[in-house]
């Protein structure tokens, strides 16, 4: 015999639970703030217009967040935007690195990290 009455929602229950599970998790992961976010989505949309990029995505991991670029929606990223927390003091918290791996360029400050992407296209 079940304790709920027959007109309770089952899943009522279960999203009443759910913010309190949700605030524990995003507490830990690493996430863009909105300047960030800005000065990412600002580049991509020129990107975009010059018919370079097509698809995004982005991941908040529990320790660092990663905006993906993709020429196709079907295809590994060409560049991976990574900011990293733990190499903050080291390093540099941000990194672009392209689709074989390899650092193209990392450091403190955003905006000088994603120039290297901005150069390629005024280069040619």
């Amino acid at each position: 015999m079940s304790l709920m009455s027959e007109d309770a929602d089952p899943s009522e229950q279960r999203a009443a639970a759910r913010p309190a599970a949700a605030n524990a998790q995003q507490t830990n992961r690493v996430t863009f703030n909105r300047l960030e976010l800005h000065r990412i989505l600002n580049l991509y949309g020129r990107m975009v217009a010059d018919g370079e990029w097509r698809d995004y995505a982005i991941d908040f991991l529990k320790d660092r967040a990663v905006f993906s670029v993709y020429r196709r929606a079907s295809e590994v990223p060409i560049y991976r935007i990574e900011k990293d927390p733990r190499l903050a003091r080291k390093q540099g918290m941000y990194s672009v690195i392209s689709a074989t791996g390899l650092i193209l360029r990392r450091g403190h400050e955003l905006e000088r990290v994603l120039l290297v992407i901005d150069r390629k296209l005024a280069v040619v």
